[in-house]
């Protein structure tokens, strides 16, 4: 919890105590922070063409779909967060669906046992895409620019090819057994792509034109709609024209708290985000973390004990609204965070085995992208979007041009049993026809003194909270640069499995040693990548500061 101190800088005159802070890079009027330069850079046309962020959003969206199919997608789904210049916001969710004809027990064999890899691999792990969906509808609300304004950039990418990065090279090795066990015939991905190579879709250009032409029904009701639910069906899926045709994105009411000074808008349900984020946060609000130090060890100790608390309230409480009752208020409210960490101790861990989820009296019943926009117009979107697995399903079209979801595998297949992010779930989260899967995306908003003061959000599965709340203390508490807060190392607790995931190589051995001491579980071997942040930071003077994390090929550009 922030204090007032007196701070003195014993500094040559002219330099202040800041001037250290590596800043990311600055723009005056408007920025976009994505995971590739390519999508960057268009949706910042966009916005230099007088566009808005929404505008822009459309145009990045479809942009990532083209050069970062690992997880940018119009086979997928996600959620966005806005604020407007006036100050109001709200949310829109693009969530993916179950088709009416998905069971609640269509992953398990006779006996009742969970079948390896059918929610994970091919057409049965498929959900009904949202992206479409999702994009016309801001478009329709918010949208100034043509359409074709918009599109027509995306389409000349896909046209003219992207260039394969070392790491999209090391990602496209690892994946290509995947591809060719899921596909029943080698696709364009499967080739042996080199770092520098230009990849070209001329299918996804030409999938996209007629989305452009046709508009949102192409995809859901037109001769792509047709094509896309007989592939799914040829290749052992389910999903139906129907299905496609009955898919609506949804406004939402977004989760919103007060940590400290800050005023904090984020992700409702069916992403468990937003009240997973409140949860930690005020779990800790009382404990002086910035006094405690930046991954310290009661920093490590407080935010791993909330975190803890936090998913085992996450796995059974949590689903889509429309389906199960969400008792959101009552879980977010300061006596029953009050209660969960009455029994946390600095002297030792709380073994999860001990920790089950809070008393609610309820009277019914890891792969992803996230970019940040802000407009000249001091519009602000968070939006975070996902095949779900790298490359989801990795059941791919080459008449379309774009890989498949296997978001079916956000849902419970079975209470109690792991998804493939280790994530435990429960009834709330069980396979129902047309019901929204939950999810870890925690596209944020943050307020200061009731003016906009940062956008962020990042990909990563069960890590995606933890590593938006580490970013915002490393901001807030810990008075980092945005560009500082994204690259500092993180750790995240799920409370199942009962370890803490460390970055490997950024904790120092004696922290460690001080950490299992105390009676925590460490894990860096697999823990190589937690999320990739992708910000914005709204400085004193107005100007932006974009955070582009390292762990990524992500890029800021602004104007």
């Amino acid at each position: 919890m922030k204090k007032l101190v007196l701070v003195i800088c014993l500094s040559v005159a002219f330099y202040s105590c800041k001037t250290e802070q590596k800043r990311g890079l600055i723009a005056k009027k408007a920025m976009v922070v994505s995971a590739r330069e390519e999508a960057s850079k268009i949706g910042s046309a966009i916005l230099e063409q007088g566009g808005t962020a929404f505008d822009a959003m459309i145009a990045t969206d479809l942009a990532l779909a083209v050069c970062y199919p690992y997880a940018g997608n119009i086979g997928g789904g996600g959620f966005m967060v806005y604020r407007l210049e006036d100050g109001s916001f709200g949310a829109l969710d693009y969530r993916e669906k179950a088709s009416k004809l998905a069971t609640k027990d269509m992953y398990l064999d006779s006996l009742g046992n969970v079948i390896p890899n059918l929610s994970t691999k091919g057409a049965l792990a498929v959900g009904i895409p949202g992206t479409i969906a999702g994009l016309f509808a801001v478009h329709e609300k918010f949208g100034t620019l043509p359409i074709e304004t918009i599109m027509q950039p995306v389409i000349d990418l896909a046209n003219r090819g992207f260039v394969v990065t070392k790491k999209d090279k090391a990602v496209l090795d690892d994946k290509r057994d995947d591809f060719n066990t899921v596909n029943k015939t080698p696709i364009l991905f499967s080739n042996h792509w080199k770092a520098n190579d230009t990849i070209k879709q001329p299918n996804l250009a030409n999938t996209l034109k007629a989305i452009m032409t046709n508009g949102r029904d192409e995809f859901y009701k037109g001769e792509t709609a047709k094509k896309l639910s007989a592939f799914i069906q040829d290749n052992g899926g389910i999903i139906t024209t129907e299905d496609l045709g009955n898919y609506e994105a949804v406004w939402r009411t977004p989760v919103t708290f007060e940590y400290d000074n800050l005023n904090i808008i984020s992700m409702s349900p069916p992403s468990s985000g937003g009240i997973c984020l409140a949860q930690i946060l005020l779990q800790i609000e009382d404990y002086n973390l910035d006094e405690f130090g930046h991954n310290s060890l009661k920093t490590i100790q407080v935010i791993t004990e909330a975190e803890r608390r936090a998913y085992a309230d996450r796995s059974f409480y949590l689903g889509d609204p429309d389906f199960v009752t969400i008792p959101q208020n009552h879980l977010i409210s300061a006596t029953y965070l009050n209660d969960r960490m009455a029994d946390f101790s600095f002297d030792k861990a709380t073994p999860s085995s001990e920790v089950s989820h809070g008393k609610v009296q309820i009277i019914e019943s890891d792969e992803t992208t996230h970019y940040s926009i802000v407009d000249q117009y001091g519009n602000a979107i968070a939006v975070t979007t996902t095949l779900n697995s790298g490359y989801g399903s990795k059941l791919y079209s080459e008449a379309l041009g774009f890989f498949f979801n296997n978001e079916m595998d956000d849902f419970s297949s079975k209470p109690g049993i792991p998804n493939v992010y280790g994530l435990i779930g429960a009834e709330a989260n069980a396979i129902v026809p047309e019901k929204r899967m939950l999810s870890s995306m925690t596209p944020t908003i943050v307020e200061k003194n009731g003016k906009l003061y940062m956008t962020l959000g990042t990909p990563g599965g069960s890590t995606i909270i933890t590593s938006v709340m580490q970013t915002i203390l490393n901001v807030h508490e810990f008075e980092m640069s945005m560009q500082e807060a994204v690259n500092a190392p993180r750790f995240h607790h799920q409370w199942l499995p009962d370890t803490i995931r460390m970055e490997p190589d950024s904790f120092s051995e004696e922290l460690i040693t001080q950490l299992q001491a105390k009676g925590y579980s460490i894990n860096q071997e697999n823990a190589d990548v937690i999320g990739k942040v992708d910000g914005i930071l709204v400085l004193e003077n107005g100007t932006l500061e974009g955070g582009a994390d390292r762990r990524g090929d992500d890029k800021a550009i602004g104007f």
